[in-house]
């Protein structure tokens, strides 16, 4: 019993059993999505009822096998006619060998994954250097962020920085959202911010400084296929006044401290679809007790386990029921909102949140 217990711990990691059902059933929900986007489901409403079942099948199958190497197709159809002939009486155990091949299968694909994986996880260690580890001192004000990657690594941006350290009267407050997910979208966060630490650095005007972002980004875009919202601030602690541009993004939300709702709206075009958009400027004053929320769209299109968003309107209910804290503890309170909802369920993008409190 010593020794089975011991495999069931290194096996399961310890989890108990409704963890990993809850595990089972997410990577099942993921399984589904990826290929039924691969099914034709309009040409099979279009049939009778009773031979749906056997149309999704071979579509989802179908769609299986396209996602393999041209080697590994013909290995999975070879141990399939096997698996076939297994009760054919013979001299020959084709469920052996039909065994052995998809057990060879099996290999290839993690080793394929194992792989991918490594190289994933060292694109994520890399792209946490390109976004702050702890929120800079602010007078006046506190700051905190947290990401969560839909895969490892994220299309999501959030930044803080003063472009002169020397000099803390300017604060840049930033979270981007690039389209598309995963590597691709990763690189071209890490241009964007790139980008925007150089031209911060050079003092540029707000309004300046999103055009010549908005110039780069339509040069990478891939004719405006590779887009990215922001919203961008410039934070003055002397004055307590922020100048923002919204780039398409949803509308940070500013929870005053009496309760009243204002959203950041003031802006344009995301960057990268038209290369001579003209962005507006809008400034607003932050006072003691005020909380503004920066958040991408996964927030509000989280989803649990039927389907349904996390919505505008839940999120706006937790912002305007926010407790007296800090912009830590205020983070917190929202994010929990959010798991409360999604529980297990894996998301099908990132989601990423910056909390700036007044004090």
């Amino acid at each position: 019993m010593g020794r089975v217990r011991t495999f069931w711990q290194r096996v399961s990691e310890g989890r108990q059993i409704d963890d990993l059902w809850s595990q089972f059933t997410a990577d099942a929900r993921a399984s589904y999505g990826f290929y039924g986007r691969d099914v034709d489901w309009e040409e099979i409403q279009k049939l009778p009822f009773w031979r749906r079942p056997l149309h999704i099948a071979r579509q989802f199958f179908w769609a299986l096998l396209m996602k393999m190497t041209p080697a590994r197709r013909v290995l999975l159809l070879v141990a399939m006619v096997m698996l076939v002939f297994s009760g054919v009486k013979s001299d020959v155990n084709f469920e052996a060998f039909a065994a052995l091949l998809f057990l060879l299968l099996l290999s290839l694909e993690l080793s394929d994954k194992v792989t991918m994986k490594r190289d994933l996880e060292i694109a994520r260690e890399i792209q946490t250097w390109l976004v702050p580890s702890q929120a800079p001192v602010v007078a006046g004000a506190d700051i905190a962020f947290a990401t969560r990657p839909q895969n490892s690594v994220a299309g999501d941006y959030y930044d803080a920085f003063y472009p002169n350290a020397e000099e803390r009267e300017r604060l840049m407050v930033v979270i981007a959202d690039v389209a598309g997910k995963s590597v691709p979208a990763a690189l071209l966060m890490a241009t964007l911010q790139a980008s925007l630490r150089t031209i911060a650095g050079e003092n540029a005007p707000l309004a300046d400084l999103v055009a010549r972002l908005n110039r780069y980004a339509c040069a990478h875009s891939l004719n405006g296929l590779r887009f990215t919202t922001a919203v961008l601030g410039e934070y003055n602690p002397v004055s307590r006044r922020l100048t923002y541009v919204n780039a398409g993004h949803n509308s940070p939300i500013l929870r005053r401290a009496n309760g009243a709702i204002e959203t950041l709206e003031v802006g344009g075009l995301p960057l990268g679809i038209q290369t001579g958009e003209a962005y507006e400027t809008a400034s607003l004053e932050l006072k003691p007790g005020d909380a503004l929320i920066f958040f991408t769209d996964g927030v509000v299109e989280a989803f649990n386990e039927e389907g349904k968003e996390f919505g505008n309107e839940r999120w706006l209910s937790a912002i305007r029921n926010l407790p007296d804290w800090n912009a830590q503890e205020t983070l917190n309170y929202l994010m929990k909102k959010v798991d409360e909802y999604v529980g297990a369920t894996r998301q099908s993008d990132d989601i990423t949140c910056l909390v700036f409190r007044s004090r």
